[in-house]
């Protein structure tokens, strides 16, 4: 990762997602855009999946979007931004324009882990240049906190219920970044709200990447009617995401693989925050048992072990 901004007084000032939407109160997805387009600036054009960010954002006759904006279906947002991205290069090619604006994905989990899991791969594979952001939040939340392949284990939705039978949801939370990376792309990351100025640069870091080629960038963003926490705990629970393992910040950069701090210092468990401090806010976790999280805690310890070991063999 490339360091362009130290503190978030070096972040342009120019405002490029408008405040006034409908987003909720403490809306993690709409706090991330904010740091996204600061970072990418005015030259850019942003494919948006259907979604929260959408449904929210582009109320006619009004809009908070300050670049050029295109909203698509939930399962072809990397496909039209692959022919944008193509289309631009032609008329370049053809000297019909003289521009070249950075094309942003953004999509949710719904959008990235399920229905448009196939558009992904398909531009990862053709090679287009294009930014692709996923800001998960988890669940299918636009349309009434339905789980996704980004829900994580034991987590309640109202498509994974609590009761005799099933405690949440029963699968483990999809690896979308070892999905993505097993594409070969030149870059990829993961980012939290609760750190702008990693989240800042890796989004700069990841547009110059796309001169070679598509990055991904992978950003945790909480909700709160979602995750059923009190909405001032937005940022604080986007940190604990990260300070408890449960979220690791890490790049993947050319065929080699890194954590960034804090992360960094996480490999030894003894200084990750307990995961309980994670979990209790949140309504979505408050059936889990003393059993549930030691089966969860131990989901993650295997997922770190499994970093390290790509850490050790993308040397």
């Amino acid at each position: 990762m490339k360091t362009y901004f130290k503190t978030v007084r070096d972040l342009p000032r120019e405002e490029y997602f408008g405040p006034g939407q409908l987003t909720c109160a403490g809306c993690g997805p709409s706090i991330a855009v904010r740091w996204i387009l600061k970072a990418a600036g005015k030259n850019a054009i942003v494919v948006n999946a259907t979604g929260c960010i959408e449904v929210t954002t582009t109320q006619y006759p009004y809009t908070a979007w300050g670049v050029p904006y295109i909203h698509v279906a939930f399962e072809n947002s990397a496909a039209v931004a692959s022919g944008i991205e193509a289309g631009l290069r032609i008329m370049n090619k053809k000297g019909l324009v003289n521009e070249n604006p950075k094309v942003i994905v953004i999509a949710g989990d719904g959008g990235t882990y399920d229905i448009g899991l196939q558009s992904l791969s398909g531009m990862l594979e053709r090679g287009h240049k294009v930014l692709y952001i996923l800001y998960d939040n988890e669940a299918y939340m636009n349309t009434g906190i339905q789980r996704s392949g980004g829900t994580p284990h034991f987590a309640w939705t109202t498509t994974s219920p609590v009761g005799e039978v099933q405690k949440g949801k029963q699968q483990l939370k999809k690896d979308i970044f070892s999905i993505v990376i097993a594409h070969k792309v030149p870059y990829a990351a993961t980012a939290s709200i609760a750190y702008p100025i990693d989240l800042a640069n890796k989004v700069k870091t990841a547009l110059d990447y796309t001169d070679e080629g598509p990055t991904f960038l992978h950003v945790i963003a909480p909700c709160p009617p979602g995750w059923k926490y009190e909405e001032k705990l937005t940022v604080e629970l986007a940190r604990l995401a990260v300070e408890t393992g449960y979220f690791p910040l890490m790049e993947w950069d050319h065929g080699k693989l890194r954590l960034n701090p804090p992360s960094d210092r996480l490999i030894d468990k003894k200084n990750r925050r307990p995961l309980i401090e994670f979990l209790k806010p949140q309504g979505r976790f408050s059936h889990m048992t003393e059993a549930n999280i030691k089966e969860m805690e131990k989901e993650i310890d295997a997922y770190w072990d499994y970093i390290v070991r790509l850490m050790n063999a993308f040397k």
